[in-house]
């Protein structure tokens, strides 16, 4: 009988490779979970951002995407400029993850939210917009998804408020030019060419109408 046993039983190791996994991923989750209750106050329980904090919709966002920005805070890349208040205000939120794990973890739990697309409008010209997108679109994608090789985000599905407000952070020096920011400093140049309010109106706009 214990011959028999030995021959039919699932060895240990293969138990602890099947059961453990699982619950280190549970854990994980629910350690992202509690994370991301204080991220909750401003990106919303779905990840669906608020305009009033100017915090983005996220839950539709790269998984590379979420940890690069996270830890830009955490390296003063981003939110360095003495007028970035809502910058200020994530560099405070993202020093409360302290590692990469615990970072790992809420942009696992990110991931599992589910926002609507944003169906907010900017006023401007899609048109015109769409002529001005295409420097955007060969690192961002024509269709607004991103590229993950060229470290570029996806912006289609997003608030226009907020790609409005980040432009224009692009063009004044809110974003992209602190030391170590190569991704940002390479959309410096890229907003520029937007020459103005209307401008990033319009491009905004056009955004807006990517699937």
């Amino acid at each position: 009988m214990i011959k028999s046993f030995i021959r039919t039983a699932t060895p240990l190791f293969l138990l602890t490779s099947i059961f453990l996994p699982t619950s280190s991923a549970n854990d994980a989750l629910a350690q992202g979970k509690a994370s991301y209750a204080v991220c909750a106050s401003c990106h919303g329980q779905q990840g669906e951002g608020q305009k009033l904090t100017n915090s983005p919709r996220i839950s539709h966002l790269s998984s590379w995407y979420l940890t690069s920005s996270i830890k830009k805070f955490k390296t003063n890349e981003r939110g360095y400029h003495a007028s970035d208040t809502n910058g200020a205000q994530m560099k405070a939120m993202a020093a409360l993850l302290p590692n990469s794990k615990a970072i790992n973890n809420v942009v696992a739990y990110i991931k599992t939210l589910s926002s609507k697309k944003a169906l907010d409008k900017i006023e401007g010209d899609p048109v015109k917009g769409k002529a001005l997108y295409m420097i955007c679109s060969s690192c961002h994608s024509p269709d607004g998804t991103g590229n993950e090789a060229m470290s570029a985000p996806q912006i289609s599905g997003q608030h226009g408020w907020y790609i409005q407000n980040q432009l224009k952070a692009f063009k004044t020096g809110l974003r992209g030019t602190q030391k170590g920011d190569a991704t940002g400093a390479q959309m410096v140049p890229m907003a520029s060419t937007l020459i103005d309010d209307k401008a990033i109106a319009d491009v905004v706009a056009y955004i807006q109408t990517l699937k």
